[in-house]
C-alpha cells in the first residue's frame, strides 16, 4: 500500500497524471488535520522564520547597494589622486571662474554703496550732471555725423544711428543740446515723464515714416539711411503697403501734429488763442491790450516778456510737482527695519494743472486796473497819471530744491518701528510726508488697538526721537492711520518767490492773494484776504511774526497796484514797517504814535461809512460789485451830491503791536476794531492785527469774536495758545516761522511753515514801486475831529478823565465824589476837580453837603456832551 502510493506520486512528479495522486491526499488532509488539533502551532513559527528569512535578504540587498555605492566613490577618489592634464585645466578654470564672481560680487556691492550715498548730492547737481552728459553726447554724435572724426568708435555708432534713423540722425545732436539745457535749467515735472514719451515718440514715429514716403519709398538699404532708416521703412512703408502712400502720408501728418500737441500740453482748442499770442509776442504787441471788453474789465497786470516766460515756466514745472506726495512704507513686524522703497500716492491737488497761458483772464470779482487815476479812496483828488508796472518776480530769487527723503526720516522711521516693539503695541508706519520743518509720520494700527495707545507713548516717541515738540494728529484728516509731526533735523527754508510762482499764485490775479509759505506736506499755502477777512496773528518774540508781516506786504506790493490796494500801516515800534516807507501804496505815513493810530482807525470807521452810503445808493452789497458798475459806466455820479464816483480799492490795515496801542487808548482802539471787524468785509477793508503778547488783556473777547481767522506762532504757554487758538498746540511749535493756520471755517489748525523774505528782496521791492510813482496821502487819517479840537483851558490834559466820569456819572446818575475816588482810582482832589468840571459844564448840580449831586443829564444825551467837550 505504502509502495502503490510512493509509486503513484513519484509518477505524479515525473509527468504522469496528477489528478490522481492528488485526489487521495486532497481526501487525507481533513483526517489528518482532525487528528492534530496541535498543528497550528508549527505555522506560527514558520511565518516567523519566513519573515526573518525576508529580512535577512533585504539587509543583504541594502548593503550589496552601499558596497556598489561605495565602489565607484573608492576608484573616484583612486583617480583623484592622480588627475589628469584635462582635469587639471578645468579645475583651473573652476577656480578662476570662482574667485572672479566673488570679485564682481565685491565691487557690485561696493558700487551700490557708492550708489547709494550718490543718491544723497543735491538733486540739482544730478540736473547738472544728467544735462552735461546729455552735452557730452552730443558733441559725440556731432564729431561722428557731421565731420566724421570721431574714430572706429564714432563711425560705429553713426553707422548703426543711419541704419536706424536715416536722415533724422543730422538733428539729433542738436536735440540731444536742447534737452541738456533743459534738464540743468529746470527740475523735471515727475508726472510729465510718460506725457513726454507718448509725444516724442509720436513725432519721431511720424518724422521717420514721412522721410521714408518724400523719398519715393527706397528699398535698398544705402538709400533708406539717407530717408527714414530702418524705423521709416518700418513705419512709412508698412503704412503704404496697406492702405497706400496716399493715405499714409495725411495719418502720418496727424500723428506728428498730435505729437506736437502733447508734448507741448496745449489742447486743440487753445491752438489758435496761443498762435496769435505767439504773434503778438514776435512783433512787441503784448503790452499794446487796452480795455475794449463789454463789462468793463480789463487785462490782468503786464508783465515784461521775460517775466512771462518765467512764469509760464514754472506753473508747469510746478503743477506737475506732487508737492504733497505721501512716501508709502512696505508694512513690516515691529522688530522689523523699514525699507525704504518708496512710492508716492496721489498728491492733495490730484487733478494737473494745465500749462499757463502767458495772458490770463481775470477774476469778475476784481478786475485788475490798467491806469492810476484816484489817490484818495473815497473823496477826490488829483488823478495819479502814470504807466504803473508791478515788479518782477525776478526780484525774489528761487529758494532751495526741497528734500523728499533724508537719512533723518529713515532713522526716525526706524526709531518708532523699535518703540512699537520694546512696548508690544501692533503698529506701524506705513509712510510719511516732509513738510520744510516737520514731517508727519502715518502710523496705522493693528486690530483691537486702542489709539490712546500711541498718545500714551507720546514722551516715549520723543525721548526715541530725540526731540521735545512732538505733535499726535488723531486721526489725519481722510486717513485711517494716526500721524507723528516730527521736527527735521535738516529743516528747508521756503522762498517767497517760490509760493508767488506757485500755480495756485499764478491761476489767480486776484490783488489781495498773498503767500503765506508750505505746509506740513510740502504744498503751497495761500490765503485771500477778502476770504479772511481779518486776521489776528501772534507768537513771542523770534517765532516769526515780523516775518510773516513782510511776508504779506511783499505779496501785496508784488501783485497790486496803487489803486486796486491801499495800506495803512500802524506800527507803534517804530522799527519793524520803516522799510516800506514811502511806497505808493500808502494812503498815509506809517503812523508810529500810539495815540494818532487810535485817530486813523477812527478815520477807518469813517470810510467804511462813506462806502456803505455809496452802496446803498447804488443798489449793490459787495464792494466788487460797485466797482464792476462804475467801469462799466452803469454808475458816473452822485445823483445827491454830483461827487464823480470812482471804485473803491482794497484797503489793508496793518497793525503790528497791539498790545502798545491797548496800553494807551485800550477802550477807543477796542472800538474801533470791533466796530471794523463786524462791518468792514463788504466794503472792502480787512485788517491783520498782530501782538507779541497774547493775552486777555490784549485780544479781549470782542476782539477775538470778531476776528475769525488766527495764525498762532511758537508761544510760550499752554495759555497764550487758548488765547490765540482756543485750543493747545501753539506751545509745542519750534519757532523760526514754524506756525497753526486756522482760517475762517475750520475746525483744525493746518500746521505751516512762513516764507522768509530777506531785506535785500525787501529794498528791491520797494524801490522798484517807488521808482513807479510817488505816493499821494490823505491828511484827514490823523486828523479826525477828536484830534484837532480845542481844549478848554481848564481843562488841560485831563480831557480823557474827564470823559470817563461823566460816563460814570450819567450812566448811574448818582453824582459823588467818592465814587468816582473808587471807579476811576483817584485821589480826593482829583475826584472833586472833576466834579466841579462837571458842574461848570451842566452835567451835575451844586453840591449839597454830604448828599450826592444831582445829575442834570440823561443817559441818551450823553454822546451829545461828549462831542460838546471834544470840541
Amino acid at each position: 500500500m505504502m509502495a502503490r502510493t510512493s509509486g503513484s506520486s513519484g509518477g505524479a512528479r515525473k509527468g504522469g497524471t496528477v489528478r490522481k495522486s492528488s485526489a487521495p491526499a486532497a481526501r487525507r488532509k481533513p483526517t489528518s488535520a482532525a487528528k492534530s488539533p496541535a498543528k497550528p502551532a508549527p505555522r506560527k513559527a514558520a511565518k516567523q522564520s519566513s519573515k526573518k528569512t525576508a529580512a535577512k535578504k533585504t539587509t543583504a540587498k541594502r548593503a550589496a547597494k552601499q558596497s556598489s555605492r561605495k565602489t565607484p566613490a573608492a576608484k573616484r577618489k583612486g583617480m583623484d589622486a592622480v588627475p589628469g592634464p584635462l582635469e587639471a585645466l578645468g579645475l583651473g578654470l573652476r577656480g578662476l571662474w570662482v574667485g572672479t564672481a566673488r570679485s564682481t560680487g565685491w565691487m557690485a556691492r561696493s558700487v551700490g554703496k557708492e550708489a547709494a550715498t550718490a543718491r544723497d548730492i543735491d538733486p540739482a547737481h544730478r540736473r547738472d550732471g544728467l544735462g552735461l552728459f546729455l552735452i557730452a553726447i552730443a558733441i559725440v554724435l556731432a564729431c561722428a555725423v557731421w565731420f566724421d572724426v570721431a574714430g572706429p568708435i564714432g563711425e560705429r555708432l553713426a553707422f548703426i544711428l543711419d541704419w536706424l534713423l536715416g536722415l533724422a540722425t543730422r538733428a539729433l545732436p542738436v536735440l540731444l543740446v536742447l534737452w541738456g539745457l533743459r534738464v540743468m535749467r529746470q527740475v523735471p515735472p515727475e508726472d510729465a515723464h510718460g506725457r513726454s514719451l507718448v509725444g516724442w515718440t509720436s513725432i519721431w514715429l511720424s518724422s521717420l515714416g514721412l522721410l521714408h514716403l518724400i523719398s519715393g519709398l527706397p528699398s535698398d538699404m544705402g538709400e533708406r539711411m539717407v530717408a527714414g532708416g530702418q524705423i521709416g521703412w518700418i513705419v512709412g512703408g508698412g503704412l503704404a503697403l496697406g492702405v497706400s502712400a496716399y493715405v499714409a502720408f495725411p495719418l502720418l501728418i496727424l500723428l506728428l501734429l498730435f505729437g506736437v500737441l502733447v508734448v507741448t500740453a496745449t489742447p486743440l482748442n487753445q491752438v489758435p488763442y496761443k498762435l496769435g499770442r505767439l504773434w503778438d509776442l514776435a512783433t512787441g504787441r503784448v503790452d499794446a491790450y487796452e480795455d475794449d471788453d463789454e463789462e468793463g474789465e480789463e487785462p490782468a497786470s503786464r508783465k515784461t516778456r521775460a517775466e512771462s516766460r518765467e512764469a509760464k515756466r514754472l506753473k508747469e514745472e510746478e503743477a506737475r510737482r506732487v508737492h504733497r506726495a505721501t512716501t508709502v512704507l512696505p508694512r513690516l513686524a515691529p522688530e522689523e527695519v523699514p525699507e525704504l522703497n518708496s512710492e508716492h500716492v496721489a498728491a492733495r491737488d490730484s487733478t494737473p494743472i494745465a500749462e499757463p497761458e502767458p495772458v490770463r483772464e481775470p477774476p469778475k470779482h476784481s478786475p485788475p486796473p490798467k491806469r492810476i487815476e484816484q489817490p484818495t479812496l473815497s473823496d477826490g483828488g488829483a488823478a495819479m497819471d502814470g504807466d504803473y508796472r508791478l515788479p518782477s518776480m525776478d526780484l525774489l530769487p528761487v529758494g532751495p530744491t526741497a528734500k523728499k527723503r533724508s537719512k533723518a526720516n529713515d532713522s526716525v522711521i526706524a526709531a518708532l518701528q523699535e518703540v512699537f516693539a520694546q512696548f508690544q503695541v501692533d503698529a506701524a508706519v506705513t509712510g510719511f510726508t516732509r513738510g520744510p520743518t516737520v514731517t508727519r509720520y502715518e502710523v496705522e494700527l493693528g486690530p483691537a488697538v486702542k489709539v490712546e495707545r500711541i498718545i500714551q507713548l507720546s514722551k516715549n516717541i520723543a525721548y526715541a526721537v530725540k526731540s521735545s515738540d512732538i505733535r499726535i494728529i488723531n486721526p489725519i484728516p481722510g486717513k485711517s492711520a494716526v500721524g507723528v509731526e516730527i521736527p527735521n533735523t535738516d529743516r528747508d527754508d521756503v522762498a517767497l518767490g517760490d509760493v508767488l510762482r506757485s500755480p495756485l499764485a499764478q491761476s489767480d490775479a486776484h490783488p489781495m492773494i498773498v503767500g503765506l509759505g508750505k505746509d506740513v506736506e510740502g504744498g503751497y499755502v495761500l490765503t485771500n484776504l477778502t476770504k479772511t477777512p481779518h486776521l489776528l496773528v501772534a507768537g513771542a518774540t523770534g517765532s516769526g511774526k515780523s516775518s510773516l508781516i513782510n511776508t504779506l506786504l511783499v505779496s501785496m506790493l508784488v501783485r497790486a497796484t496803487p489803486e486796486q490796494v491801499r495800506l495803512l500801516l500802524i506800527d507803534p515800534k517804530r522799527v519793524e514797517l520803516t522799510n516800506y516807507e514811502g511806497v505808493p501804496h500808502l494812503v498815509h505815513p506809517i503812523v508810529t504814535n500810539p495815540k494818532k493810530a487810535s485817530d486813523a482807525l477812527q478815520w477807518v470807521v469813517k470810510e467804511m461809512d462813506m462806502r456803505y452810503e455809496d452802496l446803498a445808493k447804488a443798489g449793490v452789497r459787495h464792494v466788487d460789485d460797485f466797482n464792476r458798475k462804475v467801469r462799466s459806466g452803469e454808475l458816473k455820479t452822485d445823483p445827491a451830491s454830483g461827487r464823480e464816483l470812482r471804485p473803491h480799492p482794497y484797503l489793508l490795515v496793518i497793525v503790528d503791536e497791539l498790545a502798545d496801542l491797548m496800553m494807551v487808548a485800550a477802550r477807543d482802539v477796542e472800538e474801533s476794531v470791533v466796530r471794523i471787524t463786524q462791518l468792514a468785509r463788504a466794503a472792502g477793508i480787512h485788517l491783520v492785527l498782530a501782538t507779541q503778547r497774547p493775552s486777555v488783556d490784549v485780544v479781549t473777547g470782542l476782539i477775538k469774536a470778531n476776528v475769525p481767522s488766527r495764525l498762532a506762532f511758537s508761544t510760550s504757554s499752554l495759555a497764550d495758545s487758548r488765547v490765540i487758538l482756543d485750543q493747545p498746540g501753539a506751545e509745542k511749535l519750534v519757532g523760526r516761522g514754524d506756525g497753526l493756520f486756522l482760517p475762517m471755517g475750520a475746525s483744525k489748525p493746518e500746521r505751516i511753515q512762513g516764507a522768509w523774505v530777506s531785506d535785500a528782496e525787501i529794498e528791491a521791492v520797494v524801490e522798484h514801486v517807488k521808482s513807479q510813482m510817488e505816493p499821494q496821502f490823505i491828511e484827514e487819517v490823523t486828523a479826525t475831529p477828536g484830534s484837532t479840537r480845542e481844549i478848554d483851558p481848564d481843562i488841560g490834559d485831563d480831557l480823557e478823565l474827564l470823559i470817563q466820569a461823566i460816563e460814570q456819572v450819567v450812566t448811574t446818575q448818582f453824582g459823588s465824589t467818592s465814587m468816582l475816588q473808587r471807579k476811576l482810582r483817584v485821589g480826593f482832589a482829583k475826584a472833586g476837580r472833576l466834579m466841579d468840571l462837571m458842574e461848570t459844564r451842566g452835567v451835575v448840580g451844586p453840591s449839597e453837603g454830604t448828599k450826592a449831586r444831582d445829575v442834570l443829564v440823561k443817559p441818551e444825551e450823553l454822546d451829545g456832551v461828549i462831542a460838546s467837550l471834544q470840541g
